[in-house]
């Protein structure tokens, strides 16, 4: 059994045309010599962009598009995630190398790129025992995990030709005030309005950090690649759709909502997409404690950035549990979002009852 991400059976709906991107990546990568017409195949992960695996008999790409059906207005810009990862290369070299971008929209439906494929290991919901790792070499991993996010925040962004690509003034307020719009604007009947939650954030809303760096916005362990040979070495991030410029608390806020520890109880478990429970990973104190020792910064009001981070992942949630509800997607693993955005808000609301103690 091979550990490396597989991609898997094209879901029904998302179907590429072989023949069409055949020509167009022929015409667009002469120098490659592609040859013979490509299998195209789709990987599992993810809800948002789609990800397939186009393989010729030389090479290997992934390509990324959109998803079908109603999307918000700023998101799933594939020129900014294909600008992102060539000029952010050179600063954090975890970045796949993009190959081109086609703003053509009669090639596939949409806009898409085409990047290299990085072939590791992708952890999803728990470890494989394939990989019989320790509870030693579990918090190795999971501090190695947390260094990438610092040193991606120390990145000097304006030497990678990006100071451009967000606003760090004003972030933790746009961010608030912003996911409140998109919560608003994707509500569905059978779903909570958050009211508490909005107001709480808005109340105890800190001052942007003091340095602001690159935020990834996903990171998590199911958008990293471990080295096949090695696989206590990461060799690449994922998912760079989200990325800007802002308040690195901010990120670690996000990062922390996905982060469901052993002990939580048995509903938050059944959300867990990654193997943040394992024997030896760090709780979200501890990591959060570590992230605050390796980044040399005060780490105050961490109860604030969980929860923010918990009504952002509500926030795309409810975003995509809007597309299942009006018909505009049929892949089945979104019908019970409903019932995780009413979690994640049972969640936050102990948050700050914990916060008022």
């Amino acid at each position: 059994m091979t550990l490396t991400d597989q991609a898997t059976q094209i879901r029904q709906g998302e179907e590429l045309n072989s023949q069409t991107i055949d020509a167009y990546l022929k015409q667009h990568l002469p120098a490659m010599n592609l040859s013979g017409t490509p299998e195209i195949s789709q990987f599992p992960g993810g809800a948002s962009n789609l990800t397939y695996l186009i393989k010729y008999p030389e090479h290997e790409f992934v390509l990324r598009r959109p998803p079908f059906g109603r999307r918000a207005k700023s998101a799933h810009d594939m020129g900014r995630e294909f600008r992102i990862l060539n000029q952010l290369n050179d600063g954090f070299p975890y970045c796949p190398k993009a190959y081109l971008h086609c703003t053509d929209d009669s090639v596939i439906g949409d806009e898409f790129y085409v990047m290299q494929r990085v072939k590791g290991i992708i952890l999803r919901s728990d470890l494989p025992s394939e990989m019989n790792f320790s509870a030693e070499q579990t918090r190795a991993l999971c501090h190695s995990f947390i260094d990438k996010l610092v040193e991606l925040h120390n990145v000097d962004y304006k030497a990678c030709g990006l100071g451009d690509l967000g606003n760090p003034e004003g972030y933790v307020k746009r961010q608030i005030e912003g996911w409140i719009d998109r919560y608003e604007k994707a509500i569905t009947p059978d779903v909570p309005q958050w009211d508490s939650v909005k107001t709480w954030l808005r109340e105890k809303m800190p001052a942007d950090h003091a340095k602001p760096g690159i935020v990834h916005n996903d990171y998590r362990f199911d958008n990293v690649l471990l080295d096949p040979a090695d696989p206590m070495n990461i060799i690449g991030v994922l998912d760079w759709e989200l990325t800007t410029i802002g308040d690195p608390l901010m990120d670690l806020g996000n990062t922390l909502a996905y982060w469901i520890e052993a002990g939580d109880p048995q509903p938050m478990q059944m959300m867990r997409r990654q193997p943040s429970n394992a024997p030896g990973m760090l709780t979200r104190a501890e990591f959060a404690a570590y992230y605050a020792e390796k980044a040399g910064i005060e780490l105050p009001c961490i109860n604030f950035y969980y929860c923010y981070g918990l009504f952002r992942l509500a926030g795309i949630v409810q975003q995509i549990y809007y597309r299942y509800y009006h018909g505009q997607t049929q892949d089945k693993r979104f019908a019970q979002f409903s019932m995780m955005n009413k979690l994640l808000e049972q969640v936050a609301l102990n948050v700050i009852k914990q916060s008022q103690l």
